[in-house]
């Protein structure tokens, strides 16, 4: 729950969803935007939990952490105003953000559900994997059955 919490205020108040004096936006946000950064944050919350709660022996999966942080950072991208991006902006110029990347967002929102959902999934059944170790006293205690 904290997690999911720090994840709002940590993408809302940089691309300005949650209204601040330190931050501005030229662009109003969409309309999805909050429900986007809810369900995002909300599936970073339970990618961050496999970690907390991490059974000894479970295999760990390098490529289910960066399908998570990969997931956060596009919904960064995703809600934030098209042309109060930096990087957008140097990349892309003023008319290239509103052009080309504006209409690119909705697909950004997707991509980091998406992303945060296999990460969730990947996490969540290699719990289910834990290796254990063989005892050398298993045969011992299988019990023969006598008719």
């Amino acid at each position: 729950m904290a997690t999911a919490l720090f994840a709002v205020v940590f993408i809302a108040i940089p691309t300005d969803l949650i209204d601040t004096p330190l931050f501005s936006r030229e662009i109003p946000p969409t309309v999805w935007s909050w429900p986007v950064l809810s369900l995002s944050a909300a599936l970073a919350g339970l990618v961050t939990a496999t970690y907390v709660a991490h059974p000894d022996g479970a295999t760990s999966s390098r490529a289910a952490g960066r399908a998570g942080m990969a997931g956060w950072l596009v919904t960064f991208f995703a809600v934030g105003c098209p042309v109060c991006n930096k990087l957008v902006l140097l990349a892309l110029g003023t008319t290239g953000a509103m052009r080309f990347f504006e209409p690119v967002q909705p697909y950004l929102a997707a991509a980091s559900i998406v992303l945060l959902i296999w990460a969730l999934y990947a996490r969540l059944t290699r719990e289910y994997s834990c290796r254990l170790p063989a005892r050398a006293d298993a045969a011992a205690e299988v019990p023969v059955l006598v008719h």
